[in-house]
């Protein structure tokens, strides 16, 4: 233990982060080796650079930001339907198809302790975690098309062991239990506005799952990437836990992706309030890529094509996509952009108390998802109906809560 001491202690002075040991003598031997652990494990030179990078970012004015081409599902005729559906079918029925569900969050936003996959929604007749929700939509899937089709969950360092006892406890949800792989995504470090990190308890650094967009990486650090390759998937759909409609099966939009001949796709809702604080699809500099919120202002959202009064900047991100294997591999290879979040989050000062902030105190950095397709020369973006196809649970009272998921939810099934 003393040459791990020394060798902290070595890392914590380069990087001037000294003040993580301050309770050391005070701690157990296991504490003291869970914090030396965690020490030597943390790549403090990324993070620190990371938020250094943060503090200096600005927009590029010289990048081009222009409409994205989209597709609107409910101006398909019958037959274009019918022809792009049996396309989608036929790599579906063949087994070449795969789905991942990303489901590192924790249900804090709502009130809930544990992870959010297990929050319960009041559905009728019973109740229903949103983990059984997505297990019988895969189901109901995989019986209409005769397959059984590999299922894979993100999970966190935070979350893992909750959420993999859960399925234990519910027997899968009567899901093939081998045909399911749980793997964790990525942590890391929070960081106060001092540029020191923070301790969660005494012997314990504070970090945070850094975003949905570490999901290839982590897909190809736990071997998920190999064993799609194993049995010979060629196609991936990607969505959170949370939307309680996802549509991780659409022959359709498969259908269009590949007769397209592209190797990603997303799925948009029409942004109907023009200042609505939601980020919306572009092209930037020609590759596509997300607006954020703070970068459109009225003018910009209300732009239109005259002839046909359609709107160019409102085709708002649902976290819905599909990749191709291939797409999904390239995506691994780069590394993606650390958005940085001003978030509150509770630690130890140096007296060894717990203090819960009041207002926002540190940064978080995440990676997303759709800063992959930058990588990409075009990518098919279909707009579809948000009563169909969007029913997010984000917290507890907000415009996407458990009420309206249950709403939307049940005016979708009928019930």
């Amino acid at each position: 233990m003393e040459d791990k001491l020394e060798i902290a202690k070595e890392i914590l002075k380069k990087y001037n982060q000294e003040h993580l040991l301050h309770f050391y003598d005070e701690l157990s031997k296991d504490e003291k080796n869970r914090l030396l652990d965690q020490i030597l494990t943390i790549n403090f030179e990324k993070i620190l650079t990371v938020y250094k990078q943060s503090l200096n970012f600005r927009y590029d004015p010289n990048v081009k930001v222009s409409p994205i081409p989209h597709i609107e599902k409910d101006k398909l005729s019958f037959k274009e339907i019918e022809h792009y559906s049996k396309i989608g079918e036929a790599i579906i029925k063949s087994n070449q198809f795969a789905v991942v569900t990303m489901a590192g969050g924790q249900g804090t936003r709502l009130g809930y302790k544990g992870p959010k996959g297990t929050y319960m929604l009041n559905l009728k007749p019973v109740k229903k975690s949103l983990f059984q929700i997505m297990a019988e939509n895969i189901m109901d899937n995989n019986k209409k098309y005769n397959v059984i089709l590999p299922w894979y969950i993100m999970t966190s360092e935070e979350n893992d062991a909750p959420t993999k006892a859960f399925f234990e406890i519910n027997n899968f949800f009567e899901y093939p239990k081998e045909k399911i792989k749980f793997f964790k995504q990525n942590k890391l470090p929070i960081i106060n506005i001092e540029g020191k990190l923070i301790l969660q308890e005494p012997y314990l650094i504070k970090e945070a799952s850094n975003g949905n967009g570490n999901v290839f990486k982590s897909m190809k650090n736990n071997g998920i990437i190999d064993d799609l390759e194993n049995q010979n998937i060629k196609w991936v759909s990607f969505g959170g836990i949370d939307n309680v409609l996802l549509k991780n099966f659409d022959p359709l939009f498969l259908g269009l992706t590949i007769s397209n001949n592209l190797s990603i796709g997303s799925k948009s809702i029409f942004k109907k309030e023009p200042l609505e604080k939601t980020a919306v699809y572009c092209l930037k500099n020609d590759k596509p890529a997300i607006l954020d919120y703070d970068c459109i202002d009225l003018e910009l959202s209300e732009s239109k094509i005259s002839s046909t009064n359609t709107y160019l900047f409102r085709e708002a991100n649902i976290l819905s996509h599909i990749m191709s294997l291939d797409a999904i591999k390239k995506s691994t290879t780069i590394d993606l952009y650390y958005h940085r979040a001003f978030k509150k989050n509770s630690f130890v000062n140096e007296e060894g108390v717990k203090q819960v902030p009041d207002k926002p105190n540190t940064f978080k950095f995440e990676n997303f998802i759709f800063d992959a397709f930058a990588l990409f020369d075009g990518m098919l973006l279909l707009r579809v109906d948000e009563n169909e196809e969007f029913a997010p649970i984000k917290d507890f009272t907000g415009i996407y809560n458990p009420d309206t998921a249950i709403e939307k939810y049940n005016n979708y099934y009928k019930i």
